[in-house]
């Protein structure tokens, strides 16, 4: 059973239902997941971190189980800038005011706008499997654009992706994640059903669909306009070694030029850290929250 030992909650945060898993006890821990899977991405670790923090594992407006609201013509309701905000207010409803934060993926992109717009609410920030947005869209070349396609096949306007998607689901889901991940039989039987139950509604389609395509336009507008904001707490990135972005980038110089004390290393595995190196995943985490 996924998560035995936590408690499911709906919220009702910026005026939507968002859907979360709690457990443990001591500092809140917020874990943001990624495309295109849902919370069950973290139900390998998660109970290690809930023998000392109190998890809160939630499903990102659009994704899993929370709210998938129509996307509102200039994607500003699936900007970074408001997911963030919605994981703030969550986290101020449960009555947490400052909080450990991960983020996988898309989540980390919310993590990173998080800790840029409430640099007060996040004590240690860990960002798994990414490098800068902006960064990614500049530095894009023939290499970037193959292995990355994704990216620019669900900014497409809408119903064009969806479509598609829609066809088959089910294939299109196991083919992202047989892709980045370096070891399908990480994803367990139990969440791989989470993951297909969720992508077949049409609205997690179009909801993902429109989180890539506020990538694309207003996220950038919301990180130009920082200037030189750099992330103030300390910051631990971890990456797949057998990765794309291992091979891609030099992901440590790129979060140096984003944040003030970063610890970075790379983990043996794939994109999906979480999933196919859960241990040593949870040992790093776990190390640098530790630490004074």
């Amino acid at each position: 059973m996924l998560f035995e030992h936590f408690t499911r909650h709906i919220l009702d945060v910026n005026g939507i239902p968002i859907h979360f898993v709690m457990g443990g006890q001591g500092f809140p821990l917020l874990l943001l997941h990624g495309y295109p899977q849902t919370h069950v991405m973290w139900h390998k670790i998660a109970p290690l971190f809930a023998q000392q923090f109190t998890v809160i594992a939630p499903d990102l407006r659009g994704y899993g189980d929370s709210y998938k609201p129509l996307d509102n013509g200039d994607h500003s309701n699936y900007s970074k800038r408001v997911m963030a905000s919605d994981q703030v207010n969550l986290m101020s409803m449960l009555g947490f005011k400052k909080f450990y934060l991960v983020g996988h993926d898309r989540g980390a992109r919310v993590a990173h706008r998080l800790t840029l717009d409430y640099p007060k609410k996040v004590k240690k920030l860990a960002l798994l499997d990414i490098v800068p947005t902006d960064d990614v869209f500049r530095l894009a070349d023939q290499e970037m654009a193959t292995a990355y396609y994704h990216w620019f096949f669900l900014i497409q306007p809408h119903p064009f992706p969806e479509t598609l998607i829609g066809a088959n689901p089910h294939y299109f889901l196991e083919h992202c994640l047989k892709s980045w991940g370096r070891d399908f039989t990480a994803f367990t039987p139990e969440a791989l059903a989470e993951y297909q139950r969720c992508f077949q509604d049409p609205m997690m389609i179009h909801g993902t669909c429109s989180d890539y395509r506020a990538a694309a336009t207003i996220d950038l507008e919301h990180d130009q306009s920082i200037g030189q904001q750099k992330i103030e707490c300390p910051l631990l990135v971890l990456w797949g070694k057998q990765g794309f972005l291992a091979k891609k980038y030099h992901v440590l110089e790129l979060w140096q030029q984003r944040a003030i004390n970063v610890t970075a290393k790379a983990i043996n595995c794939g994109h999906f850290l979480a999933e196919e190196a859960p241990h040593e995943t949870y040992q790093a985490i776990q190390q640098f929250l530790e630490k004074n």
